[in-house]
């Protein structure tokens, strides 16, 4: 081979490595072009994913804290209503039992005249004019407590009963069953349904049971 043909030989070799050199340098570059990528896009998901969980955190505590603000303005409402229903009871009962005091202090009024007439002579013609006066005054009266739910308790001839009546004295008796008042001393009253006096009565209890005798001479 001539000196020529080596140099075109050494030339032509000298081409081929170029070319090789300028090919592979884009694949190079390429590669690293897409790591750098492929990196910023991992930096910028682990910023995502710590800004959700922020994100996250900062509204489980707003929630927590929107439910302990509706459990505080339930209770407040509940409070409230209570209040309310309270103070409805108490100004129901304020007008209902307004009377009591007075109506105590009318009592023995009423047992006054009741008692001028059970002691009265009705057969003296002189008094029956101021007899049928006081029994009008005394029914007027009781018609004017009736009207504001103040009502007697006359339970003569009913079973007794502790809530209502107040026993001031036992009495055998074979007429009726034991535990029934037999006598009324002096009426209770009520105040629309609360008792404000109990009736004074007198009530039955059975009649001892007579001891046997034995006879000793048998």
């Amino acid at each position: 081979m001539s000196s020529e043909e080596q140099k075109v030989q050494a030339e032509k070799q000298v081409e081929e490595q170029s070319v090789t050199e300028a090919e592979v340098q884009p694949v190079v570059e390429g590669v690293t072009a897409e790591e750098v990528t492929v990196e910023e896009a991992t930096v910028e998901v682990d910023e995502s994913v710590a800004r959700i969980a922020a994100l996250e955190a900062e509204l489980e505590k707003a929630t927590v804290s929107a439910a302990e603000f509706k459990d505080v303005a339930l209770r407040a409402k509940a409070d409230a209503d209570n209040i309310r229903r309270r103070a409805a009871i108490d100004v129901d009962k304020a007008k209902k039992f307004a009377l009591e005091k007075f109506a105590n202090e009318l009592l023995p009024v009423i047992d006054n005249m009741e008692r001028s007439l059970l002691h009265a002579d009705k057969e003296n013609e002189t008094l029956l004019p101021l007899i049928e006066g006081i029994e009008l005054t005394a029914k007027s009266l009781e018609a004017a407590l009736d009207k504001f739910g103040v009502k007697s308790v006359n339970p003569e001839g009913e079973k007794f009963n502790p809530e209502l009546h107040q026993a001031m004295s036992m009495i055998e008796s074979t007429d009726v069953e034991p535990n029934t008042v037999i006598s009324v001393m002096q009426k209770g009253y009520e105040l629309n349904g609360r008792l404000i006096r109990p009736a004074m009565v007198m009530i039955s209890k059975a009649a001892a049971t007579p001891t046997p005798t034995i006879d000793t001479q048998a």
